[in-house]
């Protein structure tokens, strides 16, 4: 059974506040409205599994006070979700043992263009330590014992892989899921789901839309994430919601 998960940031490529931005948002003292790049941390008994290392990786980590980690799946290969990976390096000095880490083929076509270094055949001393483990959403996998199921998801023209463990579905940066993959998301006790903002746009899903996906689903309780300061202010966001379904906030916790 899962026993938690943390949103380490809800935010969308930007983050929020955005830099320059003087909206009502990006100027709120909410502490609900201040988001890091999306990433959540699940945890099931000793087993720690980051989803995405976004720019603010280092950061989330320092606030959450997490000193061990059992691997790192991704997503998808945009910055705002892999820019953090060389600081998996302090999790090798503190454990003294390489990290797992899984992604789609396409994503480790990036992961080796962008970091380079950490697959050179000889290591500058240092460098990040990582065990390459390849996915698709054609096949569950396991992290020690917690199995993993992988859900394809489009963003865009994009390929996304969302993530069911145990009763919990994640997924973000989506704007379509197919029949097919709803059947592994079906069931879910906790459904998390990207919510952009309130107008249409070419790769997310609108706030309209993620409530849709939820009352079809139909799970217990629904957060959304990868919010965008155009959403709203979080506390008048909140007025308008159905019941079981709610905004996450970076730092919140639930245990299961």
């Amino acid at each position: 059974m899962i026993t938690s998960i943390t949103f380490l940031g809800t935010g969308t490529s930007q983050g929020v506040p955005i830099i320059g931005c003087q909206c009502n948002v990006c100027k709120s003292n909410n502490l609900k409205d201040k988001r890091l790049r999306s990433s959540v941390l699940i945890e099931h008994q000793e087993t720690k599994i980051v989803v995405d290392t976004g720019p603010d990786f280092r950061q989330q980590m320092l606030r959450e006070e997490i000193n061990n980690i059992d691997a790192v799946v991704y997503t998808h290969s945009h910055k705002d979700h892999l820019a953090g990976l060389d600081d998996i390096r302090a999790f090798n000095y503190i454990q003294q043992k390489a990290i797992d880490v899984y992604a789609r083929e396409d994503c480790w076509a990036r992961i080796k263009k962008e970091f380079d270094y950490v697959f050179a055949t000889e290591k500058y001393p240092g460098v990040p330590l990582i065990n390459e483990h390849i996915i698709s959403e054609k096949h569950a996998f396991y992290i020690q014992h917690v199995e993993v199921i992988p859900i394809l998801v489009w963003h865009y023209k994009m390929p996304v892989l969302g993530y069911r463990i145990g009763d919990i579905t994640y997924i973000t940066d989506a704007n379509r899921i197919d029949s097919e993959e709803f059947k592994k998301i079906e069931g879910s006790k906790l459904l998390i789901i990207n919510a952009l903002q309130k107008t249409a746009h070419v790769s997310h899903f609108t706030l309209q839309e993620a409530i849709a996906i939820a009352k079809r689903i139909n799970a217990p309780q629904t957060y959304f994430t990868h919010i965008s300061h155009r959403l709203g202010l979080s506390d008048e966001v909140e007025n308008e919601l159905p019941l079981g379904i709610n905004l996450a906030y970076d730092g919140l916790k639930i245990n299961i």
